[in-house]
């Protein structure tokens, strides 16, 4: 039997074991990196830059902010809520339903580890995992109005209408990748002082 490779090198130089990780293998500067060159909505926005991953997580953990996510900790658990796709990519959720749970336990192994390696529990408490979401909803809100094409009613839909206080002064930015894995490494480094 022919064991096949699992891991994936990655630019600091760790081997990062997809099948089963360890949080030792996991820098903060290749979650960053390859969130930052990691494309939301496959791509598919206005703009001269893809919409990254790394963004919409500063984005989150803005909006988490802004709707009393005030612990340091969960902060930062809001920043790396989508840190698996660093080596996963971002999947659309029709498509993650259609790939069936092999997809979520996949993710869920990655999340651990990566939530071990940076001080927070591996599970995350039930509250602070829905306050997230709210947070991840709030933004794909207004992703889907300011630069993937959605009209209002069609976000509303699929994510539910925020409050305007809330998205009082948020606006999507697209930046160059580089730019954005400084502003991702500054904010995670921010917050595990804060932890």
């Amino acid at each position: 039997m022919v064991v096949k490779r699992a891991w994936q090198r990655m630019l600091s130089g760790r081997r990062l074991d997809l099948l089963d990780p360890t949080p030792v293998d996991i820098e903060i500067e290749d979650v960053a990196h390859g969130l930052a060159f990691v494309a939301r909505w496959n791509g598919q926005t206005r703009g001269d830059w893809p919409y990254s991953v790394a963004e919409h997580s500063l984005l989150v953990e803005e909006i988490f902010r802004r709707q009393g996510g005030s612990e340091p900790r969960w902060q930062l658990a809001a920043l790396l809520h989508d840190a698996p796709e660093y080596v996963l990519g971002d999947m659309i959720s029709p498509v993650k339903a259609a790939v069936g749970p092999s997809y979520g336990e996949l993710d869920a192994r990655l999340t651990a580890a990566v939530h071990i390696r940076f001080g927070l529990p591996a599970s995350l408490p039930v509250l602070v995992k829905k306050a997230i979401k709210m947070a991840d909803k709030v933004s794909a809100w207004l992703e889907a109005v300011q630069i993937a094409g959605f009209s209002e009613s069609e976000a509303d839909k699929f994510f539910g209408h925020p409050t305007d206080e809330i998205l009082r002064g948020l606006e999507i930015r697209l930046r160059p990748p580089a730019v954005v894995r400084a502003d991702y490494i500054a904010r995670h480094k921010a917050l595990l002082d804060l932890v």
